[in-house]
């Protein structure tokens, strides 16, 4: 694996499509419904992802890609590169900017190397085992905290499930007793927001592998925990099954973790 290679790639893809962004950014859009109505997408969804995947392959040929909006491609590599190249497209959508692209490199199922790209905060976050979470150049070492000083997040999408809906009002009430408040961009935001320490932790509900797979990486290199609700490590899958799965995840300092999982079991 040429790793210099593979994250001067990287970080070409994702200031490419942050530029795309940019220019499309609260002007004119066409926005279409996918799974349900908090799942859309725009032309700027899916420019940005074929800009992506043509830097991708330019140097990567071989590599396997996986995109939101493409889905799977493989060419038969260990090396899978996992793209959301719009994440926050609703938010991209209503002219708020909480919005970015993520994209991580899988080896194996495995999160080796991940970026991210906030555009309108210009703030690049990147990430590769054993070599620590760096957002503009500055490397980033998570405090721990708790729950009763800390804003957290809870995002939750559509769901006919009572049962989940009934789950997920439990946990945002418990958020809104015991935080000092409770915030939510329902995006790479809630996330990058956390490895800087601005949150303490968030608990989202419908994140899917391209969700996660690079805040999974930041968070461990910069020594905070992104987990499934039961406490177990999140772990990835390329198969039908895993590219579909919906993950139920909590994120924060190891502190905050902890004071989650007695309530999120609790309640799950």
């Amino acid at each position: 694996m040429d790793q210099l290679a593979m994250k001067d790639t990287l970080i070409n893809a994702l200031e490419q499509a942050g530029q795309i962004q940019k220019n499309s950014f609260r002007k004119s859009l066409t926005v279409s419904r996918k799974e349900s109505i908090s799942s859309v997408v725009t032309q700027t969804d899916l420019a940005s992802e074929k800009a992506i995947f043509d830097i991708i392959r330019n140097s990567f040929p071989g590599h396997n890609l996986l995109g939101e909006e493409t889905g799977l491609i493989h060419n038969g590599s260990n090396l899978t590169w996992v793209v959301d190249p719009l994440d926050g497209t609703s938010n991209f959508a209503a002219g708020i900017p909480w919005f970015g692209i993520l994209i991580a490199v899988l080896e194996n199922n495995i999160p080796v190397m991940a970026g991210s790209l906030i555009p309108l905060e210009n703030s690049l976050c990147y990430a590769a085992v054993s070599e620590g979470t760096w957002i503009n150049r500055e490397r980033i070492y998570m405090a721990d905290s708790n729950v009763g000083s800390s804003l957290m997040a809870f995002s939750m999408d559509y769901t006919e499930d009572e049962k989940l809906m009934t789950m997920g009002m439990a946990f945002y009430r418990h958020l809104l007793m015991n935080a000092r408040n409770v915030r939510t961009t329902n995006s790479l935001v809630d996330f990058q927001y956390v490895v800087e320490g601005k949150l303490g932790g968030c608990i989202n509900l419908f994140t899917k592998i391209w969700d996660i797979a690079a805040p999974f990486l930041f968070l461990k290199e910069a020594g905070g925990v992104l987990t499934g609700l039961d406490g177990k490590d999140v772990e990835f899958s390329l198969s039908e099954n895993g590219i579909s799965k919906t993950y139920p995840v909590v994120a924060g300092s190891p502190g905050v973790i902890r004071q989650l999982m007695p309530m999120l079991s609790r309640n799950a």
